[in-house]
């Protein structure tokens, strides 16, 4: 499998970016230099440990990975961001998307040890476009092809999706029609780095989507940091709230990160913080137990329903 590099992507568009002061130029050379780094002991582990027999030896895999994530985490937050003598990579990393897209590549490292090899040929796994809706913008007095059928899609995070190829027509034979291939998400995360209530509130509606276009569809919501009072997750499509780290620190706090001053001032507690709040292997755990249960979704048998008395 090709793994996505959306983390890769965006170091390499902050590289270009005009307005990257001269002075963080090298460290950002540095990071990626990291990065390759981190990737290949990532990619060591997510291929060579597949062959895994018990729950203790998934585990301890999964705890290696979730070690080499936090420790490329702090070098991207620490070295490349908040040690900066420019205010450029603190004030725009949401924008840039350096700190999230690091977690969007990691996930599938994660996963893929755990997906049979006929899941692997058959499903994308990672970030994907998945289908949403769709729409025919046909009229009484217009005969487009097809009767003019649009697709919606969403960009998913994460996704186990499936491709699938569409074709309508407004003739029986097919003579003049539209074809449209699309992915349909069977498991769908959306991965943040703070989740506040807003954000909770999109991911509502996204996960109805997902849901509405594949009945058995899963979807999940990761977040580093909370940021909101937690709300339940059974008045609507989301499966679970997972979260990977702990609370974030409060605003009266994080004012004081956007100067340069600010930042060195704040800099042991910083990196304090980020230690004694470290990525949980537990929670990965967690979000790999989901995935290989929907794996074993079945239609029930009837005398096993019978035996036991309930499906």
């Amino acid at each position: 499998m090709t793994f996505p590099t959306p983390h890769l992507d965006k170091l390499n568009k902050t590289l270009e970016n005009s307005k990257l002061p001269e002075s963080d130029i090298p460290q950002v050379k540095e990071t990626i230099e990291y990065y390759k780094k981190w990737i290949e002991n990532l990619k060591n582990l997510s291929t060579a440990e597949i062959a895994l027999a018990t729950t203790e030896e998934e585990n301890r895999l999964i705890s290696k990975m979730t070690n080499l994530l936090q420790d490329y985490k702090n070098y991207v937050e620490l070295k490349l961001i908040f040690e900066s003598n420019n205010d450029f990579l603190y004030r725009q990393k949401g924008q840039l998307k350096l700190d999230n897209s690091i977690i969007e590549e990691f996930i599938p490292y994660l996963i893929y040890p755990f997906i049979t090899d006929d899941l692997k040929t058959e499903f994308n796994i990672g970030p994907k476009k998945c289908f949403s809706s769709m729409y025919f913008t046909g009229s009484f007095n217009t005969a487009i092809d097809g009767g003019g059928m649009k697709i919606r899609n969403k960009d998913q995070d994460f996704s186990i999706s499936r491709k699938v190829y569409l074709k309508s027509s407004l003739k029986s034979d097919f003579s003049e029609s539209n074809s449209i291939n699309i992915y349909l998400a069977h498991i769908a995360a959306e991965l943040k780095t703070n989740l506040d209530k807003t954000m909770f509130q999109e991911a509502s509606a996204t996960a109805h989507d997902v849901k509405m276009s594949v009945s058995g569809a899963k979807y999940f919501l990761l977040c580093d940091w909370l940021d909101m009072t937690p709300i339940s997750t059974a008045a609507t499509d989301i499966n679970e709230v997972i979260i990977l780290r702990g609370k974030r620190i409060s605003s009266n706090i994080r004012k004081h990160f956007s100067s340069v001053k600010g930042r060195k001032d704040s800099f042991d507690n910083y990196k304090r913080y980020l230690e004694e709040n470290p990525y949980r292997s537990e929670s990965f755990i967690r979000f790999k137990d989901h995935i290989i249960s929907s794996f074993n979704d079945e239609n029930p048998i009837e005398e096993s329903v019978l035996e036991r008395g309930y499906f």
